[in-house]
């Protein structure tokens, strides 16, 4: 594995980049304070725009850490972050990286959380050399499943009451693409 950090990656309609204190406005308006965004995450909706500042400060702090990444989702055709994308655990001992994300609503189905995943699975197996990404969602939000599926990784199983979010304990559907599946595509 080679941890470059939180690198500013782009595709065609997003730019993923650090986290800046200046986001405090969009994170809060766009995604952080709505209960349809959260409402299968381990975090409640925050409750005002102040709230998000702890968070943001947290991520830039840990920005200097080679392998920390996550990633604001800015769409170029406005300048919004919209969503977050980032690594939520490595296992160096078997190359493996979890991804999490979330989108603004306002920005559900159009492709992209699709786009940003597969620009950091594309970062991932090819400049980090992971040989493994993995992603769970709770069963009861199947569009997540589905951007997962887009993305190129297959539906490993179910593990039942196996993780908690805001609405308790869930069963977690589990989702993962190996270095050599990507390399066939």
């Amino acid at each position: 594995m080679n941890c470059l950090g939180t690198k500013t990656l782009e595709t065609e309609r997003l730019i993923l980049r650090k986290f800046l204190l200046d986001d405090a406005d969009d994170m809060f308006n766009n995604w952080a304070s709505s209960k349809k965004v959260t409402r299968y995450m381990t975090w409640e909706p925050y409750k005002q725009k102040e709230d998000v500042v702890p968070y943001i400060s947290m991520c830039i702090n840990n920005y200097s850490k080679a392998d920390y990444m996550n990633w604001v989702i800015q769409l170029k055709e406005n300048n919004q972050a919209i969503g977050n994308i980032g690594v939520v655990e490595i296992r160096k001992d078997i190359s493996q990286a979890t991804i999490g994300y979330c989108l603004g609503e306002s920005y559900w189905h159009k492709g992209i959380m699709s786009e940003a995943f597969t620009r950091v699975i594309q970062f991932l197996f090819e400049e980090v050399d992971i040989n493994r990404i993995t992603a769970t969602h709770d069963t009861r939000n199947p569009n997540s499943g589905k951007v997962m599926a887009k993305c190129g990784l297959r539906y490993e199983g179910t593990h039942r009451q196996a993780a908690i979010n805001i609405s308790g304990i869930i069963d977690s559907a589990v989702y993962a693409i190996l270095k050599e599946d990507y390399i066939k595509k």
